[in-house]
């Protein structure tokens, strides 16, 4: 059995694969996204990422149809002590910002859908650089004494507001964050490495890194000349079309050949092996594409070809 990892500080043990549940609801449905989660915990997989705003974009959707799919499912399987359940706050269309009065209104909202009595780890999804990182961890200890939540995290805030805010945490002995959810993957590399990378080194953060196979084309299905149906088949046309997307594509196909395994499998090696890493997170819309993701688990790369990925991603 694939061995779990500890997350950051907390005493959370987490699948070294995270599975996105912003697909849930949007392009599966409850049907397939049991199937999916059903076929993820029989492989070993224990967390799972969603969000209250997942899948508001949807015409028709409020926003919170993730969480009551994977709600429903944790009831069905009577599962929810062996599961991390992940979930995010600030962007559902109710519950917008990080005053601490949404904070606490999106948490029970969100405790409501998912049918559960705590979150085990609750991310600020987009930081609010207007609202003092005072109100945002304070409102966030409350939930955390409270026994609402287990563990805080951050996504998308940068460097300077994240030291700020566990600085501000061990200054009052309050709750800290324990993980950090970034854009991160071989054709996005800034929006993670420097300084949020070494503020996450230097504290003992996690990072649970989104958009792991950059929205499909670290699969190696967005070829030029090739057309994908796919609801995000036009956020990738630009990594498809540059010089640099080419050579990691080219990189990723030699490593693959080597271990005969699917493209998606080797760029999440190469991301879990990156330092601070503990889980990329990926979605299936479907559960044939599940074990090209979940062969992360057992996949390890020789330092040679991290060098060469990581050479073909510069």
């Amino acid at each position: 059995m694939t061995s779990l990892r500890t997350l950051g500080s907390s005493d959370l043990q987490v699948f070294p694969l995270s599975l996105g549940g912003n697909v849930f609801g949007w392009t599966a449905d409850e049907e397939t996204s049991f199937a999916v989660l059903d076929a993820y915990a029989a492989a070993g997989g224990n967390f799972i990422d969603t969000a209250d705003a997942y899948t508001a974009w949807i015409e028709g959707n409020k926003g919170g149809e993730s969480e009551t799919i994977i709600g429903k499912w944790v009831k069905a399987r009577g599962n929810r002590s062996d599961v991390v359940i992940a979930t995010k706050v600030s962007q559902h269309p109710e519950y917008q910002g990080l005053s601490a009065a949404n904070i606490k209104a999106a948490a029970d909202a969100s405790l409501h859908r998912l049918d559960t009595d705590y979150i085990d780890l609750y991310y600020t999804h987009f930081d609010r650089p207007e609202v003092p990182v005072e109100e945002i961890i304070g409102a966030l200890d409350e939930l955390v004494k409270a026994g609402k939540v287990r563990h805080i995290a951050a996504s998308n805030i940068s460097a300077e507001r994240l030291q700020e805010s566990l600085d501000f945490s061990a200054r009052e002995g309050l709750a800290r964050y324990v993980a950090l959810q970034p854009h991160y993957n071989l054709v996005s590399r800034d929006t993670y490495e420097g300084g949020l990378q070494e503020v996450a080194a230097k504290e003992n953060l996690a990072a649970v890194p989104y958009f792991a196979l950059a929205s499909g084309f670290l699969t190696g299905k967005y070829r030029p000349g090739t057309t994908v149906d796919s609801a995000r088949a036009g956020r990738v046309q630009e990594y498809a079309d540059s010089e640099r997307g080419q050579k990691v594509l080219a990189a990723l196909d030699e490593v693959a050949a080597a271990h005969e395994a699917p493209l998606a499998t080797v760029a999440l090696a190469w991301l879990a092996a990156q330092p601070t890493v503990t889980a990329p997170i990926a979605s299936a819309r479907t559960v044939e594409q599940l074990p090209a993701l979940l062969g992360v688990a057992d996949l390890k790369l020789t330092d040679e070809e991290l060098t060469k990925l990581t050479a073909a991603s510069a």
